[in-house]
């Protein structure tokens, strides 16, 4: 049955008045873009547990089929891809495609060194395939980690101006394959970079109280996913909700358990 045509003025009056709040922002992007306080799961290791119920799951990209991320989607979650950006881990199916001349120091997690990322000639043809096997399995976003290895004893000579050529190189990688992109730690690089990112992960803010620092996110209306490990709830959450961070606490090797505000 074909349903009667409605006058613009009208039908612009009708959406209005049914327009309803939502944890994603609408984007002529093309890509998702969640907002302030949106609910997360963060889960690294161990079985996945799709039960949790929440808008959003971040799970690893190379352990997690197409089929997954498509259960996730069925189950009405968008999926952010978790990959490993600024550091080699050893135990990756690509791990021998990275010349030695790239690999510095550990970065304190066994089997992990970080990357000279100025090193874009070497490091960008790699990254590109790995943001495409995201981009093949349907995930929405990547969550790329280490990106802050110019605050880090990396082996390299690592600049600021180093690390912002970086991210916004592997922010435009995921923007091109339509997918949005997250950016992990790196504080005091955020207000530079808070328009070329489509939202932020950080990890121990309150700790080290700094949760005010993502305000730049929140403000442009774009999710700070947040954890912390070592403070009980009580310490963060009042914090967090007034700054609209999407809060938890976790354990350190983010398994299922979680414990939100």
């Amino acid at each position: 049955m074909r349903r009667p045509v409605l006058s613009t003025a009208l039908l612009l009056l009708v959406l209005a008045g049914c327009t309803s709040p939502s944890a994603d922002r609408p984007e002529s992007s093309g890509h998702w873009q969640p907002r302030p306080g949106t609910a997360w799961q963060w889960q690294l290791s161990g079985k996945l547990d799709t039960s949790v119920d929440v808008p959003v799951y971040d799970i690893d990209g190379f352990d997690h089929t197409e089929a997954t991320v498509a259960g996730l989607h069925e189950d009405g979650r968008k999926v952010i891809c978790y990959l490993s950006t600024g550091a080699w881990e050893d135990f990756r199916p690509d791990a021998e495609k990275f010349p030695k001349s790239v690999l510095g120091k550990g970065n304190g997690w066994e089997g992990e060194r970080w990357l000279d990322i100025r090193a874009t000639d070497v490091l960008e043809p790699l990254m590109a395939a790995r943001i495409d096997m995201c981009r093949d399995k349907g995930f929405d976003a990547v969550e790329p980690d280490n990106m802050d290895g110019y605050k880090n004893e990396t082996g390299f000579p690592l600049t600021a101006d180093d690390q912002l050529r970086y991210n916004r190189l592997i922010a435009e990688l995921a923007h091109d394959r339509g997918m949005a992109v997250g950016l992990k730690n790196d504080l005091d690089q955020i207000p530079e970079l808070v328009d070329d990112f489509d939202f932020a992960v950080n990890e121990q803010c309150a700790q080290f109280g700094e949760c005010a620092d993502n305000k730049p996110f929140t403000d442009a209306d774009k999710a700070v996913f947040h954890v912390e490990y070592e403070l009980p709830t009580e310490r963060f959450c009042a914090e967090s909700r007034e700054l609209r961070l999407s809060s938890m606490l976790k354990k350190y090797e983010l398994g299922v358990w979680r414990e939100a505000c």
